[in-house]
């Protein structure tokens, strides 16, 4: 019987989030931020690998069709107003895949077709959320219509040449989760977001550390969320990798990839992730069946 993404993920409540918690050695001592606790101890795991950067150029929207080709991508994150963003869109309608809307505030669109307009605003918000590390905490009210601009742009962007309404959001350099755009609610309610990096055990002190945890608690609100979020490198120590495919057995794991990047496409291309999920197979789509 197939399940819902709502049904799969359940909704976040506020208790879900601002908690750090350890767990025993028999998940290799994973310390998790922010993480939802299982009252059903028959709950069953999810593995979603989510390929960012769709679209961005042709030779990027190659290496991410070939994983899915080869099963092993559950979803996309595409791009708008990218040199490939058309093509991209036209082959994952055509395939059917699970595409998402990657927010792009930092990287200077390059398809032709995008508005002046919307390149300078652009650029003057990659300006500032560059400007520092803190630069994506702090809310700037005089750059409030810009952000809405650049937002509200991309969302009819995907909404052309897609289709369709995104129902799931993520960003580009996790920029979507910046205040401006988190505080300033540019992304619909209800629709799935990606949540911050769970907490690695061994991981140093975030220095964001309050805001990431205020954060949770907006995004856990307003929006539904998987249960943890990783990054598929490093790959080195391998124990690394075990632990977070270990918790895909009992949790919804979304793990986050960039087939571009020659390391990560042979872990994916070359089916030694299969390996690694036997005890949590990769769904095939992020609307988790």
């Amino acid at each position: 019987m197939e399940r819902t993404r709502t049904e799969a993920l359940g909704p976040a409540s506020s208790q879900q989030v601002g908690i750090e918690t350890r767990r025993s050695a028999s998940i290799g001592r994973l310390e998790f931020g922010s993480a939802r606790q299982s009252a059903d101890a028959r709950h069953t795991g999810l593995l979603i690998v989510n390929a960012d950067d769709w679209g961005r150029d042709a030779y990027t929207t190659g290496k991410i069709l070939d994983c899915a080709l080869r099963g092993t991508i559950s979803s996309v994150s595409a791009m708008v107003f990218m040199e490939d963003s058309e093509r991209a869109a036209e082959i994952a309608r055509e395939r059917g895949m699970d595409a998402g809307l990657h927010l792009n505030l930092t990287t200077p669109f390059s398809a032709p077709s995008c508005p002046r307009g919307l390149k300078e605003r652009q650029a003057k918000l990659s300006r500032y959320l560059r400007l520092n590390f803190f630069a994506r905490a702090v809310y700037h009210p005089s750059l409030s219509r810009a952000f809405e601009y650049a937002v509200e742009s991309q969302i009819e962007e995907y909404c052309r040449i897609y289709g369709r309404e995104p129902e799931r959001f993520d960003g580009h350099h996790h920029m979507h989760l910046c205040a401006n755009v988190l505080f300033g609610g540019l992304l619909p309610a209800g629709t799935m977001v990606r949540r911050h990096f769970s907490r690695e055990f061994g991981e140093k002190p975030l220095r964001n550390f309050f805001f990431r945890q205020f954060t949770n608690v907006v995004l856990a609100r307003r929006y539904r969320l998987v249960d943890f979020l990783f990054s598929l490198p490093p790959l080195e120590p391998r124990a690394r990798l075990q632990r977070i495919f270990s918790l895909a057995t009992k949790f919804v794991v979304e793990l986050e990839t960039h087939p571009v990047d020659p390391v990560e496409y042979q872990f994916l291309a070359g089916g030694e992730i299969f390996r690694w999920a036997k005890a949590s197979p990769i769904v095939p789509s992020f609307a988790a069946r």
